[in-house]
């Protein structure tokens, strides 16, 4: 465990440290967001922080390729990434340098969805052509057994998620959070899993990306919090969605169907609930958004100002207290779902509901709060005074 928060810290301390040089470099190149009538800013604002992002997850990769501990997961020697899924490791960071690439392209040139998604594509083809490849279904010993089907799921997964975490990128500092709280939950599942299928050795691909990444997010979010100094624009929120799908690819790729017992069968369906579970929001407001555009017969890309967040800020949340409740949102589902492995369903079904009615109030108090003023204040007493 010291070795993965050694890799966190690297990683937030580098990002928190390179994200000032992005944000020049945005400047230099007028990468700048201009106030649209869709946005919440108030003035133009730099973008490219994605790219610090990225450096600061390198170092961190770097770093721990360095590390005793975490040195056999990094390997090129052939025999010993036939074991320890090296490849996988190194491919991630090549794709996720492009997808960066192709972020900035887009931060600084505007690119057409067209080409973004043949990128995207592109880059989940790679991870997945060099391992990082979602092969089985670890419950009832379920595999896929078609390589073609294989490839064509997890492409399509990776994708998707990285169209949603770029869906919910609307406030400042809301998916650097929201993918941090999430990326977090993943982390502590994933190791205590990799506790119980590999007690021999500890070190994983899919913990150390984990790592990299919400230490990442730690690192970016005090330039970008509101009011944000840069956005991670599209080179960071791409970037993110790509992190995180792949770690979720590679835990479960790692799970052997036919050790998992009767007794284990819950907790190994995770990697398929847990994903779903932490990025419940970016996943729900994408498919919203686009039923939404479809039904009105535009494009599902078509941007617009009925997301989530803006949702939030229509019942009066002011612009931090929207991203806190997405937070709170996302810590419930995060953390509920790694609660359901560890402590019995029982007592984690009565907290969250508990949680669950807490964040409802939460949620519609400025609502509730607006309705009480206007029961005090009826418009004819106030039109008589």
């Amino acid at each position: 465990m010291k070795a993965y928060a050694l890799v966190l810290l690297i990683s937030a301390m580098a990002t928190y440290l390179l994200v000032p040089f992005a944000r020049l470099l945005a400047l230099r190149v007028g990468a700048v967001t201009a106030v649209r009538k869709r946005d919440v800013h108030s003035i133009p604002t730099p973008r490219l922080g994605g790219a610090g992002m990225y450096l600061g997850m390198l170092v961190a990769f770097i770093f721990a390729s360095q590390l005793p501990f975490l040195e056999r997961v990094f390997s090129t020697d052939m025999a010993v990434c036939a074991a320890q899924g090296c490849n996988s490791a190194w491919s991630i960071v090549i794709g996720g340098a492009f997808i960066c690439l192709l972020g900035i392209a887009d931060d600084i040139w505007d690119l057409d969805w067209m080409t973004k998604l043949v990128g995207q594509i592109l880059a989940a083809g790679f991870v997945a052509w060099q391992g990082v490849q979602l092969i089985s279904i670890p419950i009832a010993g379920l595999t896929i057994g078609s390589p073609r089907l294989s490839l064509f799921i997890t492409v399509f997964v990776i994708v998707l998620v990285m169209n949603a975490v770029n869906f919910v990128d609307g406030l400042d500092g809301l998916a650097a959070g929201i993918v941090g709280i999430g990326g977090a939950g993943f982390f502590v599942y994933t190791y205590l899993l990799t506790q119980q299928t590999n007690p021999s050795s500890y070190a994983s691909v899919a913990i150390t990306v984990l790592a990299a990444l919400v230490g990442s997010c730690v690192g970016f979010l005090p330039h970008n919090f509101h009011p944000a100094k840069i956005f991670m624009g599209d080179s960071g929120s791409m970037l993110l969605g790509f992190m995180i799908s792949s770690a979720a690819i590679l835990v479960t790729g790692q799970i052997d169907p036919s050790t998992i017992t009767v007794g284990a069968t819950i907790p190994a369906y995770a990697p398929l609930f847990l994903p779903a579970a932490i990025l419940v929001l970016p996943l729900l407001d994408m498919s919203l958004a686009v039923v939404r555009r479809l039904a009105a017969g535009k494009s599902p890309f078509a941007p617009d100002r009925l997301h989530i967040h803006h949702r939030l800020l229509n019942l009066g949340h002011s612009h931090r207290r929207a991203v806190l409740v997405m937070y709170l949102w996302s810590a419930v589902f995060a953390f509920g779902g790694v609660a359901l492995f560890i402590f019995q369903f029982r007592y984690v079904a009565y907290a969250g509901l508990a949680a669950i009615i807490l964040m409802i109030a939460v949620t519609f108090a400025p609502l509730v709060a607006r309705k009480i003023r206007s029961e005090d204040h009826p418009k004819g007493h106030l039109n008589a005074q």
